[in-house]
């Protein structure tokens, strides 16, 4: 396969058609990941009540595999428990790394990346968007740890 062949028309129509959600003002915790291989960059808010992600911004600066991911996750993620977007995010990794299927529901679009596993260099910015939603939980997590401790 082409390079060029990663770009599918669905992959193209996700990115022209994504909602751009902007940053949160009042975001629990943010987070910053940059691909060192690409330079693609996205910085991501959001706020959880509930064990659910209630509020999600992003700013996005990425190729368009980056950017068709992050508009599936910003369609999908309000409302979503973290423990099930943690939980896609493995699935995501495991599609591209480990030869594993797509994800299902309301997260189907993300099948379309597919065929970024035969391309490790595009690994990274695909998944930026989960990786920086769960660097941000864990800040949040470990901000709540400490505010407990106190």
């Amino acid at each position: 396969m082409e390079l060029s062949e990663l770009y599918s028309e669905r992959i193209l129509d996700l990115v022209g058609n994504a909602v751009q959600p902007g940053r949160l003002e009042l975001a629990d915790a943010s987070a910053r990941k940059v691909s060192r291989i690409c330079g693609s960059m996205i910085e991501v808010d959001i706020v959880v009540q509930n064990g659910a992600i209630v509020g999600y911004g992003h700013e996005i600066s990425a190729c368009a595999l980056g950017q068709a991911s992050a508009a599936v996750v910003a369609r999908e993620v309000v409302g979503t428990p973290v423990a099930e977007f943690l939980a896609v995010r493995q699935v995501m990794h495991d599609m591209l790394k480990a030869d594993g299927a797509p994800p299902a529901g309301k997260w189907s679009d993300l099948k379309y990346l597919e065929p970024v596993r035969d391309y490790p260099n595009r690994h990274t910015s695909t998944l930026l968007v989960f990786d920086a939603i769960a660097l941000a939980l864990e800040k949040l997590e470990s901000k709540q740890g400490a505010a407990a401790e106190s």
